[in-house]
C-alpha cells in the first residue's frame, strides 16, 4: 500500500533556531545533565503555567512525573484512585506500583474526559486520590472537579500530558491540581527530542523533596565544609516525609532536551492555535456528514493534540471507513485508548471490572485521523477529500 497520509509518530518539525539551540548546548554546555538549562526550563515552565516559582520539575518522561506524583501520595493498603478508563495505560499503572487500586470513572461521550459527576460516582470511603486526564488536548471542568476533591479531602492530580497550553476558566491545564504532569513525548505538541516530562507540585513541603527523589538521593551537606571534597563531593540521603522514608529514583532529563523545551515554550501557543484552526476547518468541512461526530471547540480549551471522531453508525461502519481509507486512499487512521479495564494487565490485577458505558461506546466507534503539526496543506486537503468520498461511498 502506498501511504499518502501517514499517522506519524512525530508531532512537530523543529525550526532552524531550535536546532541551533540544541547544537549550541551540545558544543558548549559545561554539563549535559542537572545544569543551568534544566533550571531555566523549570523556571520558564512555571512562569508559562502561572504557578509558583520552584514548583515545576523536569523529568525524563511523563511516566517519571507520574511515578513521582504517585510516590508523594503515600498510599496505604486499600487506598483507591479514581481514574478514567479511557486513557493511556501510563496514566494508571504508576499508582498501582505504589500500592493503590484503580476504580474506573466514565467519560462524557462528546468531550471524552471525566466530569465531576462521573468522578463522584466512583468515589468510595477508600478513595485517596483522583486523576483527571485531559485527553486529546481538551481540559476537563476543573473548577467543578477541584471543588469536589476539596470537599471530599482527596488529592487531585492532573494528567495534562496532551493538554499543554489549553485553558479553562482563565487557568492553564495542569494548574488546578495538587500535582500535575506533562509529557514531551514525540507525539506531543511540545516534544523534547522524543522524551521528556514535567511535574508540578503545589505544596512547597512536598516540592522540596522532589530534587532529591528525582536524582538518586543526591543533596548537599547541611553544614559548612572546609574542603569541598570531604567527606564526599556531595551527600546521598534518604528523603523523609512526616517520619516516613521516601526511596530515591533517577528520573533526570538531559541539558540538550531542557534547552530545547525552554525554546519551544516560545511557540507552543502558536502551534496549538494552528492545530485548532486546522481541526475546525476539517470538522466544518464535514458538517454534512453527521455520522462522523467530532468534538468542536473554538477556544483555547482544546489544543487538538489529536483529531478524533466517533462513527455514530456503529462499529462495523467505523471499521469499513478505516479499512477503505487505508486500502483505497492510502490514509492511515488509527484507533486509540482501549478502556484500561479490558487490558490483560489490569484484569490480572483484579481491576478488570468497570461501569463505563460511554468509554466503551466511544472507543468501539472512534477514529483518530493523522494530525501531526507538519502535515502539509496538500496532505490535509487530500485527507479531507478522501474522508468525504469514503463517507459518501458508505452511505
Amino acid at each position: 500500500m502506498d501511504i499518502k497520509v501517514n499517522f506519524s509518530g512525530r508531532a512537530i518539525r523543529y525550526t532552524e533556531e531550535e536546532i541551533a539551540v540544541v547544537v549550541d548546548v551540545m558544543r558548549n554546555a559545561d554539563t549535559l545533565t542537572q545544569g543551568v538549562h534544566m533550571r531555566d526550563f523549570e523556571s520558564k515552565f512555571a512562569a508559562y503555567q502561572g504557578v509558583a516559582p520552584g514548583s515545576c520539575f523536569v523529568t525524563m518522561n511523563g511516566v517519571s512525573a507520574l511515578e513521582l506524583s504517585a510516590q508523594l501520595c503515600r498510599f496505604k493498603p486499600g487506598d483507591e484512585v479514581v481514574m478514567p478508563s479511557h486513557t493511556f495505560t501510563a496514566s494508571a499503572y504508576p499508582y498501582i506500583k505504589k500500592g493503590a487500586t484503580m476504580v474506573w470513572a466514565d467519560v462524557d461521550l462528546l468531550t471524552r474526559v471525566v466530569t465531576a459527576e462521573t468522578i463522584e460516582k466512583a468515589i468510595t470511603p477508600r478513595t485517596r486520590a483522583v486523576v483527571v486526564v485531559h485527553l486529546y488536548g481538551y481540559v476537563a471542568d476543573m473548577t467543578a472537579i477541584a471543588a469536589l476533591c476539596k470537599e471530599r479531602g482527596l488529592i487531585l492530580i492532573e494528567d495534562a500530558a496532551q493538554a499543554i497550553g489549553s485553558v479553562v476558566d482563565g487557568k492553564k491545564a495542569g494548574s488546578f491540581g495538587d500535582m500535575s504532569i506533562f509529557s514531551f513525548h514525540s507525539h506531543k505538541n511540545l516534544t523534547t527530542l522524543g522524551e521528556g516530562g514535567m511535574l508540578y507540585v503545589r505544596d512547597p513541603k512536598l516540592a522540596a523533596l522532589v530534587p532529591t527523589l528525582r536524582h538518586n538521593g543526591h543533596c548537599g551537606f547541611d553544614y559548612e565544609r572546609p574542603d569541598y571534597w570531604k567527606p564526599a563531593m556531595g551527600n546521598v540521603d534518604l528523603p523523609m516525609l512526616d517520619g516516613e522514608p521516601m526511596q530515591p529514583n533517577n528520573y533526570c532529563l538531559g541539558e540538550v532536551e531542557c534547552a530545547l523545551g525552554a525554546k519551544l515554550l516560545e511557540r507552543i501557543d502558536s502551534i496549538n492555535d494552528e492545530k485548532r484552526a486546522r481541526a475546525l476547518r476539517f470538522i466544518d468541512a464535514l458538517a454534512d456528514f453527521p455520522e462522523l461526530e467530532f468534538h468542536r471547540v473554538d477556544s483555547p480549551r482544546h489544543n487538538y493534540h489529536l483529531l478524533a471522531a466517533r462513527m455514530t453508525t456503529g462499529v462495523e461502519a467505523r471499521d469499513r471507513f478505516i479499512r477503505t481509507m487505508f486500502n483505497e486512499k492510502g490514509v492511515k487512521c488509527v484507533v486509540q485508548y482501549i478502556p484500561l479495564d479490558r487490558y490483560d494487565y489490569y484484569r490480572r490485577l483484579g481491576m478488570g471490572t468497570a461501569n463505563c458505558p460511554n468509554a466503551d461506546t466511544f472507543f468501539d466507534s472512534m477514529i483518530s485521523f493523522p494530525f501531526q503539526h507538519w502535515l502539509t496543506e496538500e496532505e490535509f486537503d487530500y485527507m479531507l477529500t478522501s474522508t468525504r468520498e469514503v463517507l459518501a461511498s458508505l452511505r
